[in-house]
């Protein structure tokens, strides 16, 4: 019975009908690898996968290939995918609104390291780095508008200090290190601005106050660049200064002195400065329009300040810098003044 059985089965495995399906079954296969599309194996942007090798026509031909792997690509991938994730969590970091700290000095780093050809023509090293910490305080505080603000300060006042510098220094009236402000100066053109960011950082007078302080911080950066172009404007194309406390004709950089050409340049001034401050959403129509009345009344009060007392016996600690401090503080405290006497008229 046994013997039958196997003898059944060769018989049976060396029929004709059985005897093609070897190549059947390798017609079967060789037409199922042709047929089957393995899966896309790439790297993209948005997934970030790597694979090291990616089929192509040629791979899936009926002729054997070898797949060249090159052990050096994952890692250079890898470190390319670090570097998008750290270049990724900069941007992040540096439009985190509100602003950090860290964001702050980030931003700074970044801005300060591409404009440095323009802040060298402006700035000495140690004024630099006087602008750097204002830029990051005021980054903290206001954002990246505040800081467009001053930087917008900066670039017009620069460029006016700039203007006609040689017969400046022949006439013995162009400022220092041919204008390159150092850390004084720049002390002395930020601090009620700084006294305003500290307010807005700490919540000072909490949401009440909040745009009291942006108001001020406006304002004096406005007074200040007013006085900056007056003043050397009128050096430079000032056909007659006067005095302001006697209106008598006096030599151009008499402290005190104003100009038409001046007056006009740092109304002008004002008006750019609070405009900017407006589209970029610091202060309001009616807020930018106190800025610039307060800028000029301030102004008019330090040229007051300057004629009566600067250079004169008991106030020789009244500098340049010491002048400006006061200058800035009265255009910012004024402007709060205005503003929180409107908001009672109205109530």
């Amino acid at each position: 019975m046994e013997s039958a059985r196997w003898s059944s089965l060769l018989s049976l495995s060396h029929s004709p009908s059985h005897s093609r399906t070897p190549s059947l079954y390798k017609f079967m296969a060789f037409s199922t690898l042709h047929t089957f599309t393995p899966p896309s194996l790439s790297f993209s942007s948005s997934s970030l996968h790597f694979f090291p090798f990616q089929p192509t026509p040629s791979s899936l031909s009926s002729k054997p290939t070898t797949a060249i792997f090159n052990p050096r690509l994952p890692r250079n991938m890898h470190a390319t995918h670090s570097l998008r994730d750290a270049v990724g969590g900069a941007m992040a970091l540096v439009q985190s609104s509100p602003a950090t700290w860290q964001s702050a000095l980030l931003s700074n780093v970044l801005i300060f390291l591409l404009g440095s050809p323009i802040l060298v023509t402006g700035l000495s090293l140690s004024g630099i780095v006087a602008a750097f910490l204002l830029g990051t305080l005021t980054w903290r505080a206001f954002g990246s508008s505040g800081f467009l603000l001053v930087a917008t300060y900066f670039i017009i006042g620069t460029a006016a200090t700039k203007v006609k510098m040689a017969q400046k220094v022949a006439q013995g009236v162009a400022e220092k290190r041919r204008g390159r402000r150092g850390p004084g100066s720049v002390i002395g053109s930020s601090a009620a601005g700084c006294v305003c960011a500290f307010l807005t950082i700490f919540g000072v007078g909490g949401e009440t106050f909040s745009q009291l302080w942006r108001l001020g911080f406006v304002a004096s950066f406005c007074t200040k660049l007013s006085d900056t172009v007056s003043s050397e404007i009128g050096k430079a194309y000032g056909k007659t200064t006067y005095l302001v406390t006697t209106l008598k004709v006096v030599p151009r950089g008499t402290e005190g002195a104003v100009s038409v050409e001046g007056t006009l340049a740092g109304i002008l001034a004002s008006i750019v400065l609070a405009f900017v401050g407006f589209l970029i959403g610091e202060v309001s129509s009616h807020e930018a329009i106190i800025c610039v009345l307060a800028s000029q009344i301030a102004n008019l009060g330090e040229s007051i300040i300057g004629a009566a007392l600067q250079e004169k016996e008991g106030f020789k600690w009244l500098n340049n810098d010491a002048v400006n401090i006061i200058n800035i503080s009265m255009g910012s405290i004024i402007a709060v003044l205005m503003q929180q006497a409107l908001q009672i008229w109205h109530s």
